[in-house]
């Protein structure tokens, strides 16, 4: 008698594979951001820093790691890149010097009305309508968030 269930050799097939979905769009998603933030001298990484500091400026190291999922081996030298690019400064907190706070410059501030033009991209490449985007975007969050709690 067969299960109605998925066989292990279908689950094992990579098309089947919701990671690979999730990497495979991700991939596609980069290359589709990557002329458009060229234009504003960004990395992909970089971009996601700054929509962070749009958000809300002056945090901290680890809170924009955190916020971003990113450890300071990889965040430092993102960081020191938008510093040399005049983006950002890195600035020691008086009270405790461990501590560094990234607050954007004027340029940083400035180039949130330029990279407006960014999420249209994502828009017309995906043909989607903006609620299609909003519950995607919510089922994935969702998703991550639950993968995140049971590792």
């Amino acid at each position: 008698m067969r299960s109605t269930a998925i066989n292990a050799d279908e689950m094992l097939k990579l098309d089947n594979q919701l990671c690979f979905a999730v990497y495979s769009a991700s991939l596609a998603m980069t290359r589709l951001y990557k002329p458009v933030l060229e234009k504003l001298q960004l990395t992909y990484p970089q971009y996601l820093v700054m929509l962070a500091l749009w958000e809300q400026d002056g945090l901290m190291v680890s809170e924009l790691g955190e916020r971003l999922s990113l450890d300071s081996g990889t965040l430092t030298p993102l960081l020191k890149r938008l510093e040399a690019n005049g983006y950002v400064a890195r600035v020691r907190d008086v009270a405790d010097e461990r501590r560094v706070h990234i607050t954007l410059t004027a340029a940083g501030r400035r180039l949130k009305n330029r990279a407006s033009s960014v999420p249209a991209c994502l828009m017309a490449a995906a043909e989607c309508s903006v609620p299609e985007l909003v519950s995607l975007t919510q089922q994935i969050q969702s998703l991550r968030d639950r993968i995140r709690k049971a590792a």
